[in-house]
């Protein structure tokens, strides 16, 4: 844990340095809110180390690794969206035929989870479709917590049994 007088140090360090070091983040960047954040990035970093006065260079250089290390990180993300196709970037519509064959699959699935015990099929569905939590599911049921895993356990148990026969 950082000590007070470091901790004062680093905020002098912020009150007479930040200026200069977001203009040396701006040329490396080109970029202004990049800029800042990367001092802002600079001082957080450097929060957890004992700061001395002649330690300037210590944060110019951090200032300017991380303005790099900005700039490489931008380089990627750009050349990634680069490479992207129309077909990554469009909203993915399935083709009928897919959206069929997806809709009997789900069709024969819920089908299936028909032929689970009541409480069993109760707990699966609260959890899967409705996103109730566990401790929720076992309130409203008036079972244990311990029951309701049991219960998912056993519905789980049951679709990847069923999964793997259809498969």
């Amino acid at each position: 844990m950082p000590n007070v007088s470091s901790i004062s140090a680093l905020s002098g360090f912020y009150a007479s340095e930040h200026g200069r070091l977001r203009r040396i983040a701006r040329r490396i960047t080109g970029c202004r809110d990049a800029a800042e954040d990367v001092v802002q990035d600079a001082f957080v970093k450097l929060s957890g180390r004992k700061v001395e006065a002649d330690d300037v260079g210590l944060l110019v250089r951090t200032t300017q690794n991380l303005a790099r290390d900005a700039m490489r990180a931008s380089r990627v993300r750009t050349a990634y969206a680069a490479r992207m196709t129309e077909e990554q970037l469009a909203p993915g519509l399935a083709a009928p035929d897919q959206a069929t064959a997806s809709r009997q699959e789900l069709d024969a699935l819920l089908a299936a989870i028909e032929a689970l015990p009541e409480r069993t099929r109760r707990v699966f569905l609260m959890n899967k479709v409705d996103e109730v939590p566990y401790p929720e599911i076992a309130s409203r049921l008036g079972v244990s917590v311990s029951t309701v895993e049991k219960e998912m356990i056993s519905a789980l148990s049951f679709c990847r049994d069923w999964r793997r026969r259809r498969a």
